[in-house]
C-alpha cells in the first residue's frame, strides 16, 4: 500500500468516527436515551402477589422505625 492510500483510509476512519461521535452527543443533550415511563410499565407486569409482599415489607420497615 502506498502513503496516499493509507493517508485517505486513516482521514475516512477519523471523519466517520467523529461523525458517531457528535451524533451520539447529540443524542444526549436531546434526551433520546431517556426512559421515562420504564419504572411505570414495570409496575405493569408485577403480579398481585409480588404487591402485597412488597407492601407488607414496606409496613414492616415503618414498624421497625
Amino acid at each position: 500500500m502506498n502513503t496516499g492510500m493509507v493517508a485517505i483510509m486513516l482521514a475516512t476512519s477519523i471523519i466517520i468516527g467523529l461523525l458517531g461521535l457528535i451524533s451520539f452527543i447529540w443524542g444526549l443533550k436531546n434526551g433520546q436515551f431517556d426512559d421515562e415511563k420504564k419504572m411505570m410499565q414495570g409496575v405493569l407486569f408485577d403480579s398481585e402477589e409480588d404487591l402485597r409482599h412488597m407492601a407488607n415489607n414496606q409496613s414492616i420497615k415503618k414498624e421497625k422505625k
